[in-house]
């Protein structure tokens, strides 16, 4: 394996190993200091808004910048994150620290680091292994969030009462792995483009990542009314689940989401990376709509990790994809396109879940409690059928359709 691999990979790890916790300390941390669901679904919307923002500004700017560079800022980022969160307490502080920095409040890796550790993947490996390394990068990362997850519960096993004290460690431990994201990527090689200075961040394969990007958009839509911090404080309130219990949920959960990815590559070299993309997902949301109707716990965690196991398997295929219907230099900027909607429209989710459903969300006599994911599930379904269809529209594609 390159050395730039190994590196990559072991800031994916670090960054995934903070992703873990984050996800599960920023929405407790945020009731504990006083925030009722519906600013804290604000939040969550305002983290997905600036990451997506952010994405856009690195895949414009990034042919004409060192990589490395750019990575190093990303992970300056995530340690003023940690730093930050816990020094205000304002709403509007909150908003602002939620909208620059790095948490990510869902299973799936994005943020600003993800098309720049992409890019710099791709410019390391052979097509032939393209869609492995993207398995085994997407594994690591899946793997070190699970573990993060179990770091979740740290405050209340070494702490007595912790409180918010033992939250706000939390993210000053975030902020370390920051730090250490930086000196990992400070040895990486310098990766400028300097063929792409004189053209557009993306020419001749604009239609085709336009399209995946409008398709993306519409599945992170639907997705953004159950990313896990907003499970992780469902599972609170609707079964009075403890930080121990949930990091223990969540962990396992994370271990079948990281082993699905090589299965996702092997299933791409028989069925071709759409086809996976497609006919893993749909099952995936069946069980979702399952979950949300499940009478007790129980039935509830056991088809949320049938679904873990199965709805992750996109993430390795889309990548490579994405990356194989691009000529080299425009792969960092359709890495960022492709994620900018997908982050614009998964960030409106989380506010009108808490809109859609006002208070009642946590009542089940109510019998409003479980349909924004029933809803969500079917509009999900509904696109995966719609791009199966997508290789037979776009027959000028290039023919990575299947993995060599």
């Amino acid at each position: 394996m390159p050395s730039t691999v190994r590196i990559v990979c072991l800031a994916r790890a670090l960054r995934g190993f903070g992703d873990g916790f984050a996800t599960i300390v920023l929405p407790i941390y945020l009731t504990r200091i006083g925030y009722d669901p519906i600013q804290i679904g604000f939040v969550l919307t305002s983290t997905l808004l600036g990451t997506a923002v952010f994405t856009l500004i690195i895949g414009v700017i990034a042919p004409r910048y060192d990589l490395r560079t750019l990575m190093i800022f990303g992970a300056a980022l995530m340690t003023f994150t940690g730093l930050a969160f816990p020094a205000f307490q304002d709403i509007a502080l909150i908003l602002l620290v939620a909208f620059i920095g790095t948490v990510n409040p869902s299973t799936g890796d994005i943020g600003v680091l993800v098309p720049l550790e992409h890019s710099m993947l791709a410019r390391s490996i052979s097509n032939q292994d393209r869609t492995k390394v993207f398995s085994n990068y997407s594994l690591v990362g899946a793997l070190s969030m699970a573990v993060g997850t179990l770091a979740a519960a740290l405050p209340d096993l070494l702490i007595n009462n912790p409180g918010v004290y033992g939250f706000r460690l939390m993210f000053y431990a975030y902020a370390a792995l920051g730090l250490g994201c930086a000196g990992l990527y400070a040895r990486l090689p310098q990766a400028r483009m300097t063929e792409t200075s004189r053209v557009t961040p993306l020419s001749r394969s604009r239609p085709v990542v336009y399209k995946l990007a409008a398709l993306f958009s519409l599945d992170a839509f639907a997705g953004g009314f159950a990313v896990q911090s907003l499970m992780t404080l469902w599972l609170f309130e609707r079964f009075d689940l403890s930080v121990s219990a949930a990091s223990l949920f969540f962990f396992l959960a994370g271990i079948l989401s990281a082993f699905s990815y090589p299965v996702a590559a092997r299933l791409a070299q028989r069925f071709g990376l759409i086809n996976t993309m497609v006919f893993t997902h749909i099952p995936s949301n069946l069980c979702l709509i399952v979950a949300a109707y499940s009478p007790n716990l129980y039935v509830a965690c056991g088809f949320l990790l049938l679904r873990s196991a199965l709805s992750q398997m996109d993430v390795p295929t889309r990548t490579s994809y994405v990356m194989a219907v691009v000529s080299p230099p425009e792969r960092t900027a359709a890495a960022s396109i492709t994620a900018v909607p997908r982050s614009l429209a998964s960030a409106v989710s989380p506010a009108l879940r808490w809109g859609l459903v006002d208070d009642c969300f946590f009542r089940p006599a109510t019998g409003r409690l479980r349909q924004p994911s029933k809803s969500s599930t079917i509009l999900r379904c509904f696109i995966h059928f719609v791009m199966s269809n997508h290789p037979k529209k776009t027959s000028k594609l290039p023919q990575a359709v299947r993995v060599p």
